[in-house]
């Protein structure tokens, strides 16, 4: 079965075929990160103008490098949230929009859970397993029983992960996107020259919160010289990575669990990987494959396999909406 997955919840243009939920034949992704390096992070609107722009060539070109035609396809799946809902809306329609065209089902699919799916696409999946989502806009914890049921363990009360390593990032004086600029940082420097306390949120231990830590890195930062800049990236990533670490151990200790499953921008982080492995040796761990880490249609794609199966091949109704903040678990 063959999918067309497209993808527009936030700065990237995404356009995948995939093939039985596991198989890519195309990715095609047209990005506007130069756009908003400009202003240190994602302006809406220009995002907007750029999807608009990109939506339509992005998938003739997916189809052109899969050599398929529409005739080939049997749906298409589209991420309808959370993100932004300019860009949200335009990848909808251009959705419904080839839907009708082509006389195709249209699968509305959670842009996070889809995250998660990325890490499983053509692997053998072990569970129940905790999922861990790992971005700019999220941070979440979740037990995974199977493919579309989810229970949520424990969430950010402040800044995603992601978002605070941007704006740390910022504070180092490196550009947008922040987060690998300061992995590249922090491979120069000491962890152990600065000391960060680990981020706690009363009253439910299993919480994330990255705002104190952050507050902690402006305060180095203001007292620092530039040449210890590295450090503090170091300290910073190796906190934030311990808290990780810290409250999936929490979590297991009340649960069966088979696997770690990670999806999300920040899961490309390759000192996270490596401290996840280490931490846990025996377990086994799902890590998205290159690529397939940041926002792509590949995941929307796979995952929009299964949901269009669980549906009895059906698919959604035209009337589908955009969706800015959805939860996808129990």
């Amino acid at each position: 079965m063959l999918i067309l997955g497209i993808e527009s919840s936030c700065d990237e243009t995404s356009a995948a075929l995939v093939e039985d939920g596991k198989t890519v034949l195309s990715l095609e992704t047209a990005s506007s990160v130069d756009v908003h390096r400009l202003y240190g992070g994602v302006f809406p609107e220009m995002a907007s103008r750029r999807h608009i722009d990109a939506i339509l060539p992005v998938v003739a070109s997916a189809l052109e490098k899969a050599r398929v035609t529409s005739d080939d396809i049997d749906a298409i799946a589209v991420a309808r949230g959370p993100g932004l809902i300019g860009p949200l809306l335009i990848g909808l329609q251009a959705a419904k929009g080839l839907s009708i065209a082509w006389e195709k089902p249209l699968i509305g699919i959670n842009h996070v859970e889809a995250h998660l799916y990325a890490a499983l696409m053509g692997k053998e999946p072990l569970f129940p397993a905790i999922g861990l989502v790992l971005s700019g806009g999220h941070t979440l914890m979740l037990e995974i029983e199977h493919i579309g049921c989810y229970r949520l363990i424990s969430a950010t009360v402040d800044d995603a992960i992601g978002e605070a390593f941007d704006k740390t990032a910022t504070l180092l004086g490196l550009s947008y996107p922040g987060g690998p600029a300061l992995e590249e940082m922090a491979k120069q420097g000491d962890a152990a020259k600065i000391s960060f306390s680990l981020p706690k949120v009363k009253k439910n231990p299993l919480a994330f919160s990255f705002s104190g830590l952050k507050t902690a890195a402006l305060y180095a930062v203001k007292n620092a010289a530039s040449e210890q800049y590295p450090d503090i990236a170091a300290a910073f990533q190796e906190t934030a990575f311990a808290d990780l670490i810290r409250k999936s151990r929490l979590a297991m200790e009340t649960r069966s669990i088979r696997s770690l499953v990670f999806g999300g921008g920040v899961c490309n982080n390759q000192r996270l990987r490596t401290l996840f492995k280490d931490e846990f040796p025996d377990l086994p761990q799902f890590w998205p494959a290159p690529g397939l880490s940041a926002d792509n249609a590949a995941m929307i794609a796979g995952l929009g396999y299964h949901q269009f199966l669980a549906s009895g091949c059906k698919g959604a109704s035209l009337d589908l909406e955009a969706l800015p903040r959805t939860p996808f678990w129990q």
